[in-house]
């Protein structure tokens, strides 16, 4: 029988512990993006018009960064301004792994002059694949001087994965070389979720495997059935939320959209913003 003096007690106990241990509480609040962006390729199509109007159609989506390597209209400076307009920031641009020096210098420049913070090789070999040991020890020494390079203007290098990473060569995986034999002061990783699962990978254990290596996740989900198809953010069977509370531990912040061969690009963006506006984890 609980009597009043051992219920009292208890109760004390319990709030004694709830103070001193806030994280109880802590556990059970869900967590939501604060920011989502879109790469600028899902609309390439549309963007070939009044880009304006389409970018700002993209912000009412709940969509506030932008990755794309180019400005449009006059200049970069108007270009950002009329981002910032609308409330859109620009963080990511890509460049040419195979560029000449010459090309190099150009596309420093250019993403100096676009203010990004991480400059992004979409292809980091010089073969199609699949890859061998060899293929991987000239893409990582490519990758090392890129990294030197892009710290040099300001910038961070991150490499873009595609499946073909997660195929065995004569030892381990290409994906696991580039990750081991890289400087990891100079080279990051933007990883696309979508691509390691093509590959045969667990997207979260990748993640798990190499905390602090991922600054920039590419978001695109992946149709049911056997071709695994790319599907847009929220149509697919990729568990986001176990990935999304993965990286809010590592302290993620760039998360952008991306779907290839999309028969809609604004479609596409307008789905996909109200699954991640409304996404918990």
């Amino acid at each position: 029988m609980i009597t009043r003096r051992r219920f009292i007690s208890t109760t004390a106990i319990a709030a004694s512990a709830a103070i001193l241990s806030p994280d109880v509480f802590a556990l059970q609040e869900k967590k939501k993006l604060k920011n989502f962006g879109f790469i600028s390729g899902i609309i390439g199509k549309e963007l070939k018009g009044d880009w304006k109007a389409v970018l700002k159609q993209a912000a009412s989506y709940g969509f506030t960064e932008i990755e794309t390597g180019n400005f449009m209209g006059e200049s970069a400076d108007s270009f950002l301004a009329y981002l910032k307009s609308i409330g859109i920031s620009l963080p990511v641009g890509g460049f040419e792994f195979k560029a000449s020096e010459d090309e190099l210098k150009k596309s420093m420049s250019l993403l100096k002059s676009l203010k990004v913070k991480y400059a992004v090789v979409y292809w980091p070999w010089y073969t199609g694949g699949p890859f061998t040991l060899e293929d991987c020890k000239k893409s990582a020494e490519r990758l090392n001087y890129l990294g030197k390079v892009c710290k040099d203007n300001g910038l961070i290098l991150c490499w873009h994965n595609h499946n073909k990473e997660f195929a065995p060569m004569e030892t381990g995986l290409p994906f696991d070389y580039l990750m081991n034999n890289t400087d990891k002061n100079l080279v990051m990783c933007e990883l696309d979720l979508y691509w390691v699962k093509k590959g045969g990978a667990d997207p979260l254990e990748v993640m798990k495997k190499y905390p602090g290596r991922f600054p920039v996740l590419h978001v695109k989900d992946m149709a049911p059935g056997d071709a695994q198809d790319f599907e847009c953010p929220g149509s697919g069977i990729i568990d986001f939320p176990s990935l999304f509370s993965e990286a809010a531990k590592q302290g993620i912040k760039h998360y952008f959209v991306e779907r290839d061969n999309v028969p809609d690009g604004l479609a596409c963006l307008k789905s996909s913003g109200e699954y991640l506006t409304n996404i918990t984890f």
